[in-house]
């Protein structure tokens, strides 16, 4: 075979390579929305928080993949309601209105619900009458408490919504509001890791009384396609945390 022939049947090999298809890469099965709420769900963390790395796993034992993508929490929330191409939205607590419009998922982690407060300004209280007089700061979308939220429903506790965690703490400060609902480990989180938060963070304190211990979630669409996700999710919770 002369020279001239060899460089031509290259060439022709190659060209009939580029001819064939490429695979298409596999589509990701489920695509969830979330939000920025380290140390449970953060696109800068390892894993994307550690309730994100759940969830991944989780799906994974169960053969599914998931695509998360971040957003305000008002957001994160709306899109699984105008978006269909989104199935579900994590973390979120628990509430009788969500679970009317949404599928549950098995609990995917804990949070400790908890007032933050000003040292120079405690709040000494026992039960919600207690809180009357008080302006609270929350964070607009997210559920509190049952009798927290129906009680700012019926104006009989003043409150002051925020955008998120760290504005609602910046209002607190300023005294705009009185106490603060916040979980406690994305409190934490923020005072070791915002320059601005840390540098007031001796101004602060947890208050000692408890508001709730909640689970965390999964909601997805009340779809076939919702409750299929819903279906793998707690089959690979299950095989996470193996009963004992």
């Amino acid at each position: 075979m002369n020279a001239v022939w060899r460089a031509g049947l290259a060439a022709w090999f190659a060209w009939g390579l580029c001819m064939v298809p490429a695979l298409p890469a596999r589509a990701t099965d489920y695509k969830l929305s979330t939000l920025e709420w380290a140390p449970y769900t953060s696109a800068a963390l390892p894993g994307m928080g550690f309730i994100t790395s759940t969830i991944v796993d989780a799906m994974a034992l169960s053969g599914s993949s998931v695509e998360v993508q971040f957003f305000p929490w008002s957001r994160a929330v709306r899109l699984v309601d105008t978006d269909a191409s989104y199935t579900g939205f994590f973390p979120a607590y628990y509430s009788r209105e969500r679970a009317a419009r949404y599928l549950y998922s098995d609990p995917v982690g804990r949070s400790l619900v908890v007032f933050l407060e000003r040292t120079d300004r405690p709040v000494k209280w026992s039960s919600y009458d207690d809180l009357q007089g008080l302006r609270i700061g929350v964070v607009r979308g997210f559920v509190n408490t049952e009798e927290l939220d129906a009680r700012i429903a019926s104006k009989m506790v003043a409150s002051e919504e925020a955008p998120d965690d760290r504005s609602n703490i910046l209002k607190l400060i300023a005294g705009r509001v009185d106490l603060a609902v916040v979980d406690q480990q994305v409190y934490e989180h923020l005072v070791q890791t915002d320059p601005q938060l840390a540098r007031v963070a001796q101004q602060l304190q947890v208050n000692p009384k408890v508001l709730e211990s909640k689970n965390l979630y999964v909601c997805f669409q009340r779809t076939a396609k919702g409750a299929i996700a819903q279906r793998a999710l707690n089959t690979g919770l299950r095989k996470l945390r193996p009963s004992p």
